[in-house]
């Protein structure tokens, strides 16, 4: 089974999230996106303060699939630099994890 990956990043609207969860699950580059709640971040951006609200999402893929949606995401993204953290799973349900891994195409 292939190793799954819990990727995250924030988009500014729900509709950028919509479009990206929609291109990365056509492209067979993840098998779910969750769009949550809106949040507000707070951070230093080129020496100013910005409180902005934003939408995570939460991105499931594979450790083999994850250069290409990198790749994917800094293209698709609205940001000059997008927050895009992955983190590899330690445990999870094997009937998910190994849902999640079919839905990839490698």
């Amino acid at each position: 089974m292939s190793e799954v990956w819990l990727v995250l990043t924030n988009v500014p609207t729900a509709a950028v999230a919509d479009e990206l969860a929609r291109i990365a699950v056509e492209a067979q580059l993840v098998a779910c996106v969750n769009q949550l709640a809106p949040c507000r971040s707070t951070y230093l951006w080129q020496g100013r303060l910005m409180q902005e609200t934003e939408i995570p999402l939460l991105i499931k893929t594979t450790a083999a699939a994850y250069p290409r949606l990198e790749a994917l995401l800094r293209q698709q993204h609205p940001y000059a630099l997008p927050e895009i953290i992955a983190v590899p799973l330690a445990a999870g349900l094997p009937a998910y994890l190994g849902w999640v891994a079919e839905q990839i195409k490698e």
